[in-house]
């Protein structure tokens, strides 16, 4: 079984997510609670950065002036033992359509 990792909601409750192999261990047999590691931040903490990139992305493709925007991000959680573990390239995938209408 992979291991999980539980992610507070801030209204209460949780979400069980599968983690990596950071998170395995040996595990006592009839204690499966022991196996699922809890996360220091919030779902709604966590998704934060994402709203704010959406936000800037949607400000300056608004300075084009289409009609329509939609843009599609693909988000992970990297489930990590609690940790933030950095990399010296960052790689981001946005799905942009904009449309321009044509009075007549």
């Amino acid at each position: 079984m992979a291991p999980l990792a539980r992610i507070p909601l801030e209204g209460g409750g949780y979400i069980l997510v599968e983690g990596s192999a950071a998170l395995t261990g040996p595990v006592q047999a009839g204690r499966l609670g022991n196996a699922v590691h809890d996360l220091p931040v919030s779902l709604q903490g966590a998704l934060e950065p994402v709203t704010l990139a959406a936000r800037a992305t949607l400000d300056q493709l608004r300075k084009a002036g289409p009609d329509e925007i939609a843009v599609e991000f693909g988000v992970d959680l990297a489930v990590e033992a609690g940790a933030v573990i950095t990399k010296t390239q960052a790689n981001c995938h946005l799905k942009v359509t904009m449309t321009w209408t044509r009075p007549g």
